[in-house]
């Protein structure tokens, strides 16, 4: 390190003609570690390891830089003569005029120079100055030597000496994590985490407190006491202060740090005083203390030795007693070290007042290596950060404003990282430089300071601020972008057979294992739990539909069975367990049509299915091995959102026509109820005195029911019952999903009644309907394991008498049909499972799924049962029922979405209890209808959050003023996007009225291909841009850079030459400064 001398302070004000002044200020006692301009790279060292000569020299570099180091505030200065200004004398140590000016440039100046006006002749020729966020970068892309420079999460905790009863010490007043936390002035509490807002003024205060106050880089120190020791040696040898009161400072450093939560147990127990503390306290009055005079300004009184000081003070080596060293035990706030993210070090800042100093101290600190020093820190955290501010009486409010400025600085994510890495002086007068260009400025007159901004949902990313601008792009090639993204999910072409199948078991078959770990989660027995019942209930209500179109050759048996089968082996074995196979209305509608063909000629029903199936199942192979599954790349949002939306409406439709066919079973009004209870016929009571008693409670009391219709219970109130159970259900299932974003109770158990929210209403509603006996239809479910027909068992016959020996042939046919039915199923859910806004990390396998299915789809044609296909708002509920969002460690901040725990053992699970629930009948057959329709609603509405289609919808009968800030409604004119969404809106119809009629619902499947071919056409409709940002399956984050390629790609040339320019010039600047 150079050897340095001190130098004379200068001021000097130079005044021009519509310009900002510029305010050179310097210090006479400047530190002697610290050189703020010098090229010196290598951090300061300790005075106690180093030389003793502490001479400051300077040479013609120290004033290149200085001109950089320059803060713009918009304020108008009028313009005027240009004349000098005398020095001025400071109350503080040089901070006063750092943040006065309009604008300031802190720098160090040569030890001779005249205080007179400056010269023309004098003036040297500026060069231009680099913007600080270059600054930064460059200081950010240095490599780092040593891991002493790694940046860690920090914790920032503020703390200010005041008086607490007979004793003076270090008051914990705020703490950050990424929000700041402040102390209650009377409520003893910790406020609401909030965004930290700041004054300009502090800030500008706080930067002419770095620029010449003391910066000790990389101390040696592993307690208190030796900082404390530093500080003032430091300081007495800088000049900044007087020798006489360097006993004082230290004393006042060592000082007791008390925290909120230490305060919080006393304010508990007041009595409680341990033995310990009594006996110090009335030896200490005993004591001669040479600190007598220290007092905190106004309300503190003298500080004396009955004061116990800190434990960070105390060194291994000092003699003390066992009642001592019980005594100076430091318990730390082990429940919120929980927030304190792993690895993380401790910021501490320290700001007071004293009666001893005429002007203010401050001192920036890095410590070599962390460590953990007692009680300075409310949390067993590691110590890195010291920041230190002692001024005279008449600035407390003003020195709390500087540390909330200083501690928000070290929250900041890109001036934390600069702290790290900091060589000199001038690395973190670029960091609040840059930090000052970045921060947005509320008017005072417009918006109330007192207000507290609650953090924001999400944070932007600071990643723009850490790096240089890149280089534009000359040309972005789409095409190749595109068929980089399809190969990555196995939508392409691999030009030979079954490639497509083996790079899907590539891609899976690392992750099987994790597959089965990843299941481990309280999370996933919530989601096996809930979708049990969802699929429970449309796989028997599907029986019996199939029961009634086939004759009863398929029902609620078959169903079950077909569930187990397919689920266990779809399970397993497929390449995305996250779909959830299902029995689908086109499915029902296929079987219908076959079977009435077969009862037509007088065929054997399942014996032709049977060779159906087998068509299907070898069609669908060849579709695996030559890669057909590559064309779901042509299903965009416009196709799959039409599709989900539709299924989702279905779902909540069928939900509300169920409880209303319920209500045409059982009327309310359905006349006198011919039932009466009597007395026995030895009693003596009078029939008036049994009429009063109910259906169900007349035989308790020994009574007998007369009438015609005392065969069944009242039902005049199961449909209003249905209804409260049906909207109950529905109800408490929305809530408690959301509950996890309440404000009571601790994060884990919101968690848990979120994710078992439907089976808390499931089991709620049950009880309800339990508790009230009123007499609602209830869950049926089979009670033996054989097949419903007991001509039939569970292998069909290939070949029958009934079945003339080419109907296998022809069957083919029928058999192209449900290929594409079930082909257009199966995929286009697997496109909404595999969004990328779902952010899954496995990888996608469309062709292992397909070879799955045609396997699943052979056993079924072979053992009589029905086919299983992915069923959309079951996947889409089960994709949402293990979505992964991020621990909310740091207090205010919200949660994140991570993904979805991609696991096979859930899809495993429900299909194996589905399976069992025939040894499950006497519980099931207590679960209501009207709560399983409730589910289904559920489900219904939850699978409609989350579709742009949806929300374009909604959007449509919104005020332009209250419509949501959506990325696409930034970019893209809003008649262009009601014309987007009224075209889609027209298709829906069309497939809703196509599903609707038996007639044509078995061309469901075949109007989806249709779906794709009006997409298509749209390109004529709408421009490539429009349709990038409409028509899209990218995240939103993701989208909103992918509209700012856009607009660089719809940019002029000149526009990208002037970029070009900027860019060199970086380069040159960075070079020159460099």
């Amino acid at each position: 390190m150079p050897q340095q001398t001190k130098s004379q302070a200068q001021l000097k004000h130079i005044h021009g003609n519509g310009r900002l002044p510029n305010v050179i200020v310097t210090d006479s006692s400047r530190p002697w570690n610290m050189n703020s301009s010098s090229g010196d790279d290598e951090a300061p060292k300790d005075p106690r390891t180093g030389g003793e000569d502490f001479t400051q020299q300077f040479t013609e570099n120290d004033f290149e830089g200085h001109r950089a180091h320059t803060v713009y505030v918009g304020v108008h200065v009028p313009g005027g003569r240009r004349h000098s200004q005398r020095r001025r004398k400071h109350h503080h140590s040089g901070t006063g005029s750092a943040g006065v000016g309009a604008a300031a440039a802190v720098s160090s100046s040569l030890a001779g120079s005249t205080r007179d006006s400056i010269s023309d002749k004098q003036q040297e020729v500026e060069r231009p100055a680099t913007p600080p966020a270059q600054r930064v970068q460059f200081i950010l892309g240095e490599d780092v030597d040593d891991g002493s420079h790694v940046s860690h999460p920090l914790f920032s905790e503020m703390g200010m000496l005041v008086k607490e009863g007979d004793e003076i010490e270090w008051k914990e007043t705020a703490r950050w994590i990424k929000f700041e936390e402040d102390v209650e002035e009377g409520g003893n509490r910790w406020s609401k985490p909030h965004v930290a807002t700041l004054s300009l003024h502090s800030l500008f205060e706080l930067r002419g407190l770095l620029a010449n106050g003391s910066v000790m880089l990389d101390m040696e120190a592993n307690n208190l006491e030796v900082v404390a020791d530093l500080v003032c040696d430091q300081m007495v040898s800088s000049g900044t202060l007087p020798a006489g009161v360097k006993d004082k400072v230290k004393d006042a450093l060592l000082r007791r740090h008390r925290h909120q939560h230490e305060y919080a147990k006393k304010t508990r127990l007041p009595i409680i005083r341990s033995l310990a503390d009594m006996r110090n306290q009335s030896s200490s009055k005993k004591k001669k203390s040479n600190s007598k005079n220290l007092r905190p300004a106004q309300n503190l009184p003298v500080i004396t030795e009955d004061m116990v000081k800190s434990p960070s003070s105390q060194s291994m080596a000092r003699q003390t007693s066992g009642t001592e060293l019980a005594e100076q035990q430091h318990k730390g706030n082990t429940h919120f070290m929980r927030k304190i993210p792993p690895g993380a070090e401790a910021s501490n800042i320290l700001v007071g007042e004293v009666d001893f100093l005429e002007r203010q101290l401050s001192c920036f600190i890095r410590l070599s290596q962390a460590a953990v020093m007692g009680d300075l820190t409310e949390v067993p955290v590691p110590t890195r950060f010291i920041f230190i501010l002692l001024g005279p009486p008449g600035s407390q409010s003003n020195f709390h404003e500087i540390g909330r400025a200083m501690a928000t600085l070290m929250s900041d994510e890109i001036f934390h990282e600069v702290a790290y890495r900091a060589r000199k002086r001038d690395h973190l007068l670029a960091g609040v430089d840059e930090f000052l260009d970045a921060v947005t400025v509320l008017p005072p007159g417009e918006w109330d300071p007192t207000i507290r901004i609650e953090p924001p949902a999400a944070i932007p990313s600071q990643e723009v601020r850490k790096r240089p601008p890149e280089l534009p792009k000359e040309e972005i090639d789409e095409e190749e972008e595109e068929q980089r993204l399809r190969e990555e999910s196995g939508l392409s072409r691999t030009g030979r057979l079954f490639g497509g199948l083996i790079n899907d078991f590539k891609r899976k078959i690392p992750w099987y294992i994790s597959d089965y770990k990843d299941a481990l989660s309280m999370q996933c027995v919530a989601s096996w739990i809930f979708l049990y019942f969802a699929c429970l209930s449309p796989i028997i209500t599907f029986g019996g539909l199939l029961s009634e179109a086939t004759g009863k050759n398929m029902a609620a048996m078959e169903s079950l069975v077909s569930g187990f089968v397919c689920g266990m082996g779809y399970g397993f074995f497929s390449g995305q367990p996250l779909t959830i196979l299902g029995s689908t209305g086109p499915v029902l509608v296929f079987e219908s049509i076959v079977y009435e063909f077969s009862m037509a000629q007088g065929w054997d029903y399942m014996t032709f299915r049977f060779w159906i199936g087998m068509w299907v199942a070898v069609i669908c192979v060849v579709l695996v091995a030559i890669d057909a599954s590559a064309l779901v790349c042509y299903i965009t949002r416009f196709t799959e959102e039409n599709f989900a939306t539709l299924i989702a409406v279905i779902f909540v439709y069928k939900a509300i026509e169920n409880v209303v066919v319920i209500g045409k079973t059982f009327p309310v009004n359905q006349g006198i109820y011919d039932c009466i209870c009597t007395p026995p016929l030895q009693s003596n009571a009078s029939v008036l005195e049994f009429a009063k008693y109910k259906w169900d409670s007349c035989e308790s009391y020994n009574g007998t029911l007369v009438g015609h219709d005392c065969g069944t219970p009242p039902t005049e109130n199961v449909f209003l019952m249905s209804v409260v159970l049906c909207t109950g259900t529905f109800i408490l299932s929305t809530i408690l999903k959301e509950f996890k974003n309440a404000l009571f109770f601790p994060s884990i158990v919101r968690q848990y009644i979120s994710d078992f929210s439907v089976l808390i209403a499931i089991f709620a509603m049950t009880f309800f309907d339990y508790s009230l006996g009123v007499p609602t239809q209830k869950l049926e479910v089979p009670h033996e394991l054989k097949p419903t027909l007991s001509t039939r068992g569970w292998l069909i016959p290939p070949f029958t008498e009934k079945n003339p020996w080419w109907s296998p042939i022809i069957a083919v046919f029928p058999a192209m049909l449900g290929t594409i039915l079930i082909f257009m199923d199966q995929q286009i859910t697997a496109v909404i499972v595999n969004r990328k806004e779902n952010k899954l990390k496995k990888g996608c396998g469309y062709h292992l799924d397909l070879f799955v299915l045609s396997g699943l789809i052979a056993i079924c044609s072979m053992m009589g049962l029905p086919w299983f296909v992915a069923a959309t708002v079951l996947s889409i509920n089960h994709v949402n029922s293990l979505k992964l969002e991020s621990e909310c460690s740091a207090p205010g901040e919200k949660p994140q979405f991570l993904g979805v725990r991609e696991q096979r053992v859930t899809h495993i699970m429900i299909f194996l209890t589905i399976g069992g629930s025939v040894l499950l009948t006497p519980l099931l057959g207590n679960i209501p209808m009207p709560v399983l329709f409730g589910v289904f609603l559920y489900m219904g509405v939850a699978s409609l959050k989350g579709l742009q289609f949806f929300d374009r919808i909604l959007i449509m009968f919104m005020p332009a003023k209250y419509q949501p800030d959506y990325m696409f409604l930034r970019q893209v004119p809003i008649k262009r996007v009601h014309l987007f969404t009224i075209i889609q809106l027209a298709c829906l119809i069309i497939l809703w009225l196509i599903k609707s009629f038996p007639q044509t619902s078995i061309l469901f499947p075949l109007m989806l291909v249709v779906m794709i071919g009006i997409r298509k056409s749209l390109d004529f409709v709408f421009t490539r841009r429009e349709l990038k940002i409409l028509d899209d399956i990218m995240p939103e984050m993701t989208k909103r850079a992918a509209a700012d390629d856009l607009h660089q790609l719809d940019a002029e040339n000149p526009k990208l030459d002037t970029t070009k320019q900027l860019w060199r010039g970086y380069l040159t600047s960075t070079e020159t400064s460099v």
